[in-house]
């Protein structure tokens, strides 16, 4: 079991094998390729029954959002859709080739990939943050253990699933669903016996500030499941090969959309009782008195660590990905350690502003990093040996690729909308959110145009560099 480890040999055979998986980045090969494909379903509808999307929900009665009931569930089921049909397309690719997402980025990205994949490796990080605050105060509640033991025994609990690895997450996700989908269905019907007035709550603006605040809310609500995209074939790579590519892309689709919606109604429900305390203390206020406050504590501490462990997996190959010689098992283990650090920053003071400039400012680059991997998915026309991405050494500069997403995103920057953006435009004067303040009513359009920039750029430009070969030949079969 060590050598296997260490030298990433060891890979689960089948549902249900929770050996550890000691194998990295590298493709997955036909002959160990198994599972399911309904159980894309469960893999991204259970880590998305947590409190940060209940959060959200509360958000659209904040001020600087002001939507009433209807408007904000239109502006979810949008955000939602918009969000998830990213991740499901990628999410096709890991049957395709057998690898994860962040290593397969290498095709576009070449060496530049060290960029992308640290930057990801810290996005983990700081998700393990942010979903730990709710699910360590949720066991603290339910206990009455100190906020800082509640931490370890999430650290514990998702640090060893992480390490285990692929099959043990699916299959803790698979069982999980069932389980917190009971729990949930109980306080949503307990929810919903007190969301009278939520229901009857009217938007506080109107006209263009209206449109602004739909879009803008939408925006947030669809940075939640894009942060997936990173992750996608993760998840999906020790499928056949054979596995039909719709299935993967509707399962996906369907699982982030009703997973994250769900809880997010739920605080649209109840975002006029929000409490400046965060999400896991209305919860708790709302149902106190009774038996389903402690269910409800339960199912938040479950639901963190099934999102928690997927971030250090992920992390830990995207780690990899970047070129950094490390055994999976270890960068998992080294993820969640430094999440618990973030967790302890997160709850010291400022909780909504921290959270809400991670998940715009910091996840702006998501969309332009997607563009570059799209269009030269289609270029290559899905056609990949995928085998020729292990050697770091042998890739490309992937100086377009990088040049690209970085036009892309700078692009952006005056379609931006967060509050970290308007200190650095105030401090600077560059024009950081300047086209979202002064002329689209606060609306954010970064992800459509950062998106749409890149998709333009990368793909001209890999079209006129005519004769460079790159990992595998657009054109070759």
């Amino acid at each position: 079991m060590t050598a296997g480890l260490l030298t990433g040999q060891g890979m689960p055979s089948r549902e249900g094998d929770l050996s550890i998986e000691g194998h990295g980045m590298e493709p997955i090969p036909e002959s160990a390729r198994y599972g399911s494909v309904a159980r894309v379903f469960t893999v991204w509808f259970t880590p998305n029954l947590v409190p940060a999307a209940f959060f959200l929900g509360t958000l659209a009665a904040a001020g600087f959002i002001g939507l009433g009931f209807w408007t904000a569930l239109a502006a979810v089921v949008v955000g939602n859709i918009v969000g998830s049909i990213l991740v499901g397309l990628l999410a096709t690719m890991g049957p395709r080739t057998g690898m994860a997402q962040m290593p397969l980025a290498r095709l576009a990205y070449g060496k530049s990939i060290v960029v992308p994949g640290l930057l990801n490796w810290l996005s983990c990080i700081g998700w393990d943050g942010i979903n730990s605050v709710f699910g360590a105060a949720a066991i603290s509640i339910l206990t009455g253990l100190p906020f800082v033991v509640s931490l370890v025994a999430i650290v514990i609990c998702q640090g060893l699933l992480g390490i285990l690895g692929y099959e043990a997450i699916h299959t803790f996700e698979k069982y999980m669903a069932i389980v917190l989908g009971v729990m949930f269905v109980v306080v949503t019907i307990a929810i919903l016996g007190q969301a009278s007035t939520g229901l009857a709550r009217a938007d506080a603006v109107g006209g263009a500030d209206q449109i602004g605040a739909f879009i803008l809310y939408s925006t947030i609500i669809a940075s939640f499941v894009l942060a997936w995209a990173l992750y996608a074939s993760d998840y999906t790579r020790y499928l056949p090969a054979s596995t039909d590519g719709r299935r993967v892309f509707w399962w996906t689709v369907l699982g982030l959309s009703l997973g994250a919606g769900w809880i997010e109604v739920l605080g649209l429900l109840v975002a006029d009782k929000a409490t400046d305390a965060g999400a896991v203390d209305t919860i708790n206020k709302i149902l106190s008195g009774s038996p389903l406050a402690a269910l409800a504590m339960l199912a938040i501490g479950i639901g963190t660590v099934a999102v928690n462990a997927m971030n250090d997996y992920t992390g830990s190959l995207s780690l990899q990905a970047a070129g950094i010689r490390v055994p999976r098992v270890v960068s998992a283990f080294l993820v969640a350690i430094l999440g618990f650090g973030v967790t302890l920053w997160l709850n010291a003071g400022d909780l909504v502003g921290k959270v809400e400039n991670i998940l715009l400012f910091l996840s702006y680059w998501i969309a332009p990093w997607a563009a570059v991997v799209l269009a030269d998915w289609w270029l290559r026309r899905g056609r990949v040996d995928a085998r020729r991405l292990v050697d770091f050494s042998g890739l490309h500069s992937g100086v377009l690729a990088l040049a690209s997403a970085l036009i892309g995103f700078v692009v952006s920057l005056p379609f931006q909308q967060s509050s970290l953006g308007e200190d650095i435009r105030k401090a600077t004067g560059l024009p950081i959110n300047a086209i979202s303040d002064d002329v689209l009513h606060f609306a954010d359009l970064a992800y459509v145009v950062g998106f749409a920039v890149v998709f333009v750029v990368f793909w001209v430009g890999a079209r006129s560099m005519a004769g460079q070969r790159l990992e595998a030949d657009p054109t070759s079969a």
